[in-house]
């Protein structure tokens, strides 16, 4: 699938949430001066990142120059094993997984998208997959990167090892595109309950991340909740868009205020993705949020400097930046113009905002 196809399928659907959070009151940002964790900032990887046409292994080293800690990359299980008869192969992933931890990096992994296989022959992106399946696989993917595995036995000694110790079951499953169960929270919790045993089964020390959650994150927080999903992860995960930073800060605010309503105060809130598309005048199925280069520069700057200066009021236990890489000028979906990079005549090139990441981070992790 093309990088412009990826983005369209993948965002299409949070505009009506998007337009809802406009409304939401704000709230100011609470000032410290900590420093940030070296982990705390992360990028999105996926697009033309994983392309065979761009260097993943100098984008890495580019993105541990620039203070990014962790990448978020989507692992998808229909890619991994398209057929019931032959294990797991995680080959296609080992490429982006190893140039991270050469420099560096830790990866958060999104397991998705069920092989018709094991959702009853439903060819769709939010297949519902059978509980037991989606378990082996997920055994098979943290022996494969866990602390034992496979993979850093590969590398040898002299290769520089980052285990993976978190997992992310899923994304936005309260979006019908990705995924179809109904009610979502009840069918997407016997999920997690399968993937948590799976998980903890293979790397009793691993964190399990609970699926983004998007539009009003907050009310489907409590839907995860009520579903009995509470003892069955974590960390919690949201994607507050929003067209202005107040307001992000505030869907935060309203998470972490239904957290604490659940009993669950002390766990960690991820921001598992935070953007703003530069495509103001380009895009065409656009989200009511895009700005210029230079204005998706300055949402950079004061939307770090925000979350970095609530972070531990509100627990909050990262931030990932969607996307690191957008492909080429042209297409006319916002989030292909999201990049703190993008291409240009096929070779990536910086966009204002990834000066004003690294410039921020900088100044954030240095306090």
């Amino acid at each position: 699938m093309q990088p412009s196809d990826e983005m369209r399928t993948r965002h299409r659907v949070v505009l009506i949430g998007l337009l809802l959070l406009a409304v939401v009151a704000a709230s100011p940002a609470a000032v410290t001066h900590a420093s940030v964790p070296n982990r705390f900032f992360g990028v999105m990887a996926d697009g033309p990142l994983l392309g065979p046409r761009v260097d993943a292994g100098a984008e890495a080293r580019m993105m541990s120059g620039a203070g990014v800690g962790t990448i978020r990359l989507a692992v998808y299980w229909r890619d991994v094993q398209p057929s019931p008869f032959a294990p797991p192969d995680f080959t296609a992933y080992d490429r982006i997984v190893g140039v991270a931890a050469d420099a560096g990096l830790s990866v958060l992994p999104v397991l998705v998208r069920a092989p018709a296989w094991a959702a009853g022959g439903d060819t769709r992106e939010g297949a519902v997959p059978d509980s037991a399946a989606y378990a082996a696989y997920v055994t098979a993917a943290v022996q494969r990167y866990g602390p034992r595995g496979s993979f850093w036995a590969e590398r040898g000694a002299g290769a520089r090892k980052v285990p993976i110790r978190q997992w992310q079951v899923w994304n936005e499953p309260d979006i019908d595109k990705y995924w179809v169960g109904k009610p979502w929270a009840p069918t997407y919790v016997k999920l997690l309950r399968a993937a948590r045993t799976a998980i903890k089964g293979a790397d009793p020390g691993a964190q399990v991340v609970a699926a983004g959650l998007t539009n009003k994150s907050w009310e489907d927080l409590g839907k995860l909740y009520a579903a009995g999903g509470r003892t069955l992860f974590d960390a919690a995960a949201i994607h507050p868009f929003s067209r202005r930073v107040e307001n992000v800060l505030k869907i935060v605010e309203l998470a972490r205020k239904e957290m604490r309503r659940r009993g669950d105060a002390t766990k960690p809130l991820l921001l598992t993705e935070v953007s703003w598309s530069s495509g103001k005048g380009k895009s065409s199925f656009n989200y009511g949020w895009e700005t210029s280069e230079s204005g998706q520069a300055a949402k950079v700057r004061e939307a770090l400097t925000a979350i970095a200066a609530d972070r531990r009021r509100l627990r909050i236990g990262g931030v990932w930046w969607y996307t690191w890489l957008s492909p080429e000028l042209g297409d006319d979906e916002s989030f292909s113009y999201s990049g703190l990079r993008r291409l240009s005549g096929g070779k990536p090139v910086n966009k204002p905002a990834y000066e004003a990441f690294k410039q921020t981070v900088r100044r954030l992790r240095s306090r």
